[in-house]
């Protein structure tokens, strides 16, 4: 298997080599040469398998410079009872991703924050730590990963780095527009290996910052810079497991389909189901909900797809979606174009010069529905209303993301098929917005309930990328 990039100018690469490097030298994003095909025999045979065991099946199609049995190893040591096992409501998961169904059969939630940081990040992140280790060993290196988060990828992505050796962690989150929780969860680690930057701007600010560093390739070489945002592949690729599994959950035969509806800010999320889709999981409809930063609502209502400013970003209360510059988007937009770099290159020199694109005549918008994609957003007081719906009707305390997504669900689910709402993070995450909503606070899991009380260590700096890649660079070259 072959990676290519999504503006066409870079040569093909292995899955070991994108792992490690992110963006593309071209400033694109990798992308198989095609996607794996799965059979219906193999469906068939991918029901019966344990987490592990389905996320070997799948990640084998991506990943052939591993040896198969080093590849089992790393899967059967990340999707572990003990890794995925948060206490929820009093209650242990029953399964690394079970499906909490509120009406049997037809609507339910694909739990994914059942790992050490309580997000759905962590069904990719734990894996990426052990990639990164095994391949740093084999290869007897060192990198320093640079990241950014709206949330909940920083903590996931600590929580899978601390403590790794030959990495360090600089994670650069947005000063101030984060929940309690979600700063605590990030900044009171004391671990060496992990460096956290707030800087005064939004999250797109602190992603612009990533690529700004990425697209240096003398300093990203020199100083070993990769990633861990959902721009590398390894993440997405990891993502596309719970698809499957989500769907054998949600099903009694492969000859049925069913309707993911994914909260979406960067779009990685609900690119892997697009991946999945194409792969020939039998999927309808994947449903994009976004908040009130509904960029990606826009484009697939209208065919225009044109980022927001900082000052035009909303600060909304599901934080962990207030982007508008969702960069796994060009993944598919590369799809939709027929996989031509060219295009995809004309069209984000448009982005990133600040600008638009308009798709909405083009022949390519035209053939859209073929990709099952649809969407709908929420507000913050529909948001509140959907988590009050369902504690009162299904007696669910749901965090504001999920509500973002179930808000949309029940305007546009399909009675025909089951629909899956994929869980974004536990409601403990959020309790400001909870107790809003509810008049009470969410249950923690045990040991974190003073986790805000801890000390934190944190660096506060404006968006400046010079500034940032001197610090990394003091930092790499003191140790």
């Amino acid at each position: 298997m072959r990676y290519i990039s999504t503006r066409g100018q870079s040569a093909p690469q292995s899955f070991c080599d994108i792992l490690l490097g992110g963006l593309a030298p071209d400033g694109g994003l990798y992308l198989p040469e095609s996607y794996p095909q799965i059979t219906r025999a193999e469906l068939d045979a991918w029901r019966k398998l344990s987490y592990a065991e389905l996320a070997f099946a799948v990640l084998s199609r991506f990943i052939d410079d591993i040896p198969a049995a080093d590849l089992k190893a790393i899967c059967d040591k990340t999707y572990t009872a003990e890794v995925y096992g948060y206490v929820r409501d009093g209650a242990k998961a029953s399964d690394i991703t079970p499906v909490h169904w509120l009406k049997p059969g037809r609507l339910g939630l694909l739990e994914l924050s059942n790992g050490p940081t309580l997000a759905f990040k962590d069904m990719a992140m734990q894996l990426l730590g052990n990639l990164f280790e095994y391949v740093l060993d084999k290869r007897g290196e060192q990198i320093n990963i640079l990241g950014a988060t709206s949330g909940d990828t920083g903590s996931a992505a600590e929580y899978a780095m601390r403590g790794k050796h030959g990495v360090r962690v600089f994670m650069l989150s947005p000063h101030g527009r984060m929940s309690a929780f979600q700063r605590a969860q990030m900044y009171s680690l004391q671990d060496d290996n992990i460096y956290n930057i707030a800087v005064r701007g939004m999250f797109d600010d602190a992603q612009d910052v990533v690529k700004a560093v990425s697209n240096d390739h003398a300093y990203k070489a020199k100083y070993k810079i990769g990633a861990v945002n959902s721009i590398n592949w390894g993440r997405v690729a990891a993502q596309v497991v719970y698809y499957f599994k989500g769907y054998f959950a949600a099903t009694d035969s492969n000859e049925q389909q069913v309707d993911f509806v994914v909260p979406s800010g960067n779009f990685g999320n609900i690119c892997a189901g697009h991946i999945a889709r194409q792969m020939g999981l039998p999927v309808k409809r994947l449903v994009l909900a976004t908040n009130e930063n509904d960029v990606l609502d826009e484009f697939f209502r209208t065919g225009v797809y044109r980022p927001r400013g900082t000052a035009e970003t909303h600060a909304t209360s599901s934080p962990s979606m207030d982007i508008s510059k969702a960069s796994n988007f060009e993944r598919f937009v590369f799809d939709l174009v027929g996989r031509d770099g060219n295009k995809v290159r004309e069209l984000w020199s448009k982005v990133d010069a600040g600008g638009a694109f308009d798709l909405s005549a083009s022949p390519e918008f035209a053939q859209i529905g073929q990709y099952g994609f649809v969407s709908g957003s929420s507000n913050h007081a529909e948001r509140l209303a959907t988590i009050r719906r369902a504690d009162a009707d299904y007696a669910t305390v749901i965090d504001t993301h999920t509500a973002d997504g179930l808000k949309v669900a029940f305007e546009l689910a399909d009675p025909a098929v089951p629909t899956l709402v994929l869980e974004t993070a536990q409601p403990a995450k959020f309790e400001e917005t909870i107790v809003e909503a509810l008049g009470r606070k969410p249950v923690r899991p045990a040991g974190l309930d003073n986790i805000e009380a801890l000390p934190q260590r944190v660096e506060v700096m404006d968006v400046d990328a010079e500034a940032i890649k001197a610090l990394i660079a003091r930092t790499v070259e003191a140790a």
